[in-house]
């Protein structure tokens, strides 16, 4: 039985950076993603004019993701069976979309 697209985006927070959703719920789909859960959003002094996902630290069961666009920085928690090389990819298939 595969577990394919069984991950799940929890929707703990009614603000989100704009177009991060659609990148988190792709990742979703993919195998070895259990449950991406956006968590706090902020400002940042620097400028990133496009959408960036940047692995931050591992977190039990998966990892801390930090999105960036704008000025504005939010933290993404993934759980996942996913090696750091393996997400990280992922991460870049699922932004190239």
């Amino acid at each position: 039985m595969s577990n394919k697209g069984d991950g799940r985006l929890v929707w703990n927070h009614s603000t989100h950076i704009p177009g991060l959703i659609p990148i988190l719920e792709r990742l979703c789909q993919l195998d070895g993603v259990q449950t991406i859960t956006p968590g706090v959003i902020g400002r940042v002094k620097g400028h990133s004019p496009k959408m960036q996902l940047r692995i931050s630290v591992p977190i039990r069961g998966g990892f801390k993701v930090i999105a960036r666009h704008g000025k504005t920085v939010q933290e993404v928690f993934i759980l996942t069976t996913l090696s750091q090389d393996k997400l990280e990819t992922a991460i870049a298939v699922v932004m190239q979309k």
